[in-house]
């Protein structure tokens, strides 16, 4: 028998028919994978912002000295007026966070003393944070701060921190008006000095 040196032309025109079929299907899956490894890239990406973003609040918060402002709104506002954990290597800082109406962006305020809204000769480090924030509301109540964020189409997250409370006001310390003696109070004014004359004695008095 002789053995065959090639395919059929009728073998050739299966092979490419087969492959038609099954190069699209094929192309499909594979994008159908890398679109589903993009999104799975992103939200981990996003997952670990979230993270970053509460853990920094959360540290800010704990490394206040308990001065807290809180401004109710649609989206809540924090400032702290003083907190050890500084972005930027400052020994005290006063950090703000807020959502600003522009694509809802969640924003950390940092610098040494400002007022807001920041004025043009002040000096501060404005980070974006977290975009498209459907939530951010902030509860102090005793030494209790109740933190509350969700971002859009995401589950929320909160955390609660114990242990913050207002700093207590010194006491002031009365000062002396200038110019005043000091107060003395009256004495009683002393008796004159009488001398007292002695009797004569009796054994004396005999004798003259």
């Amino acid at each position: 028998m002789r053995q065959r040196a090639a395919f059929t032309l009728i073998e050739v025109l299966i092979s490419i028919a087969l492959l038609g079929i099954i190069l699209p299907a094929l192309y499909k899956s594979v994008t159908l994978l890398r679109d589903s490894n993009s999104h799975l890239f992103g939200y981990l990406l996003k997952a670990k912002d979230q993270a970053k973003s509460t853990k920094t609040l959360f540290l800010d918060i704990a490394s206040s000295d308990g001065n807290l402002t809180l401004h109710k709104d649609e989206f809540d506002r924090l400032c702290i007026e003083k907190t050890n954990n500084s972005l930027y290597g400052l020994s005290q800082a006063k950090v703000c966070w807020m959502v600003l109406k522009q694509h809802k962006t969640l924003v950390r305020v940092e610098g040494t003393d400002f007022h807001l809204p920041v004025g043009q000769d002040e000096q501060v480090a404005v980070d974006a944070v977290m975009k498209e924030i459907s939530l951010f509301d902030i509860y102090w109540k005793g030494d209790k701060v109740l933190v509350i964020l969700q971002q859009k189409g995401k589950e929320p997250v909160s955390f609660m921190i114990q242990g913050i409370t207002k700093p207590k006001p010194k006491k002031a310390k009365p000062k002396k008006p200038k110019g005043t003696k000091p107060f003395k109070r009256n004495r009683k004014p002393e008796e004159p000095h009488t001398a007292k004359t002695p009797l004569p004695d009796k054994k004396t008095s005999l004798a003259l």
